[in-house]
């Protein structure tokens, strides 16, 4: 699947997006905003997802799409996957760095996997999708996706830590000034 014509067409929208932004005296609530990355980001993928189920035979219609399908979806990414992911019989199995090139396949990382889901099972939403049939959501995609994350730290010995929430830091309160108006 050639997931170009997506992106050409979201950029022909931002491109007509930018012009329409671009008229002197119009009021700012009659020009529509240019999307964030996120919102583009999303509507490649969905794009994307679209015409994966085309392409599916037999062809699917999102309505019989189910997790079984988004499984196989993130299956075929892993072919233009950047990321090397070292066997158990690879001598660098366990290594972050290693020293020579190895044989290893390529896969999708699994943040770029999890990024994905997570703004898939936004667009099936906005799309008119009801959040208990999102298969994007599905227990199934989870465990993959935990299961990819385990796979990958221990092939490539790096730890997924859980990031703690960083709690804003209050202020301590300062004494007040002292005044200088006394002469």
């Amino acid at each position: 699947m050639d997931a170009s014509g997506a992106t050409d067409s979201c950029n022909s929208e931002n491109n007509s997006t930018n012009t329409n932004n671009s008229g002197g005296g119009a009021s700012s609530s009659a020009a529509s905003p240019t999307p964030s990355r996120y919102e583009s980001q999303k509507r490649r993928d969905w794009n994307t997802f679209g015409q994966y189920l085309k392409n599916h035979r037999p062809p699917l219609s999102l309505s019989r799409c189910s997790s079984a399908h988004v499984l196989e979806f993130l299956r075929y990414l892993d072919q233009f996957g950047k990321t090397k992911v070292h066997n158990q019989i690879c001598p660098f199995y366990g290594h972050p760095n290693p020293p020579a090139p190895c044989p290893c396949p390529l896969r999708q990382a699994w943040g770029s996997l999890d990024a994905l889901i997570g703004r898939l099972r936004a667009a099936f939403e906005e799309h008119g999708g009801k959040p208990e049939a999102n298969p994007f959501g599905a227990r199934a995609v989870r465990l993959y996706l935990r299961e990819v994350r385990e796979s990958q730290s221990k092939a490539r010995g790096i730890s997924y830590e859980k990031k703690k929430r960083k709690r804003p830091q209050q202020q301590p309160a300062l004494p007040p000034a002292p005044d200088d108006s006394s002469h």
